[in-house]
């Protein structure tokens, strides 16, 4: 009866919380894990979805300026030459151009097309003017008239965007394919100026008129993969971390209201 007797409560978890602290409980840690694997498969993946449809070059000479300036590094999708159309910007190799090395250039004309300049300033193809916002402020479409060519069948006709300094097509008039190049010797077409970043390459919508313009590649969409991929990585990596040191701050929290009560 004159005894005192002393009640304590226990904390309401019932424990202390270990599985919580020790990295958010196991669904969190099978999402976390989930997350980094599928990350990982959309970062390599991407990476090798790059490398298959890709080829990286240095440009080396100003031609195509300012498109693509001396000492640029592009990405050019692999593609076919008949994949090519009016506009693309194309890498190829033909020894009558430039022996062992390949060449940048854009395609103007494609084989059935007729191409001329200059008709008030402007090219010509199938009777067409061409509206080409790419060429350098204030410059003109061709540094010398050239008479009408027309293209075989199965080759195109290729000028740079800097005319007065470019040895394209019309360097070449005077062989045998009057300076037409063969599709088959496409290796790949320009997507993107990648140091210093440009960008992907505008569509040329002058030469709309005369027929389909090129897709972009999938250049943008391996992006989104790498960029997807990284953040899921990082995202599921950090989790765990992070779940430890709230579980531990939620267990002192608890143990210091157990403490407090009596």
């Amino acid at each position: 009866m004159g005894g005192e007797s002393t009640t304590r409560t226990a904390p309401r978890s019932g424990g202390t919380g270990s599985g919580t602290a020790a990295g958010g409980g196991r669904l969190g840690q099978r999402l976390s894990g989930a997350a980094v694997a599928l990350g990982l498969v959309l970062f390599l993946g991407g990476f090798a979805w790059a490398a298959v449809s890709y080829r990286p070059y240095t440009v080396p000479t100003s031609s195509m300026t300012p498109t693509i300036d001396a000492g640029d590094r592009v990405l050019a999708q692999r593609v076919d030459g008949d994949e090519v159309r009016r506009g693309d910007v194309v890498v190829f190799r033909d020894n009558s151009w430039v022996t062992g090395s390949d060449v940048v250039k854009r395609v103007v004309a494609v084989g059935g097309d007729t191409v001329s300049c200059c008709t008030d300033g402007k090219l010509t193809v199938n009777g067409k003017q061409i509206e080409e916002p790419y060429l350098p402020k204030g410059s003109l479409a061709e540094n010398q008239n050239f008479p009408t060519v027309t293209v075989p069948q199965g080759r195109l006709f290729l000028l740079g965007d800097e005319r007065q300094g470019s040895l394209d097509s019309t360097a070449h008039l005077t062989d045998a394919a009057k300076g037409t190049v063969a599709r088959t010797a496409v290796i790949a077409r320009v997507d993107s100026v990648i140091f210093p970043w440009k960008g992907a390459l505008k569509r040329p919508t002058g030469f709309e008129a005369l027929g389909t313009l090129s897709q972009p590649g999938p250049l943008s969409t391996i992006e989104l993969l790498i960029v997807a991929g990284a953040v899921l990585v990082l995202g599921g990596g950090a989790y765990g971390p992070i779940a430890k040191r709230a579980g531990r701050s939620r267990a002192r929290a608890t143990r210091a209201e157990a403490a407090g009560v009596r």
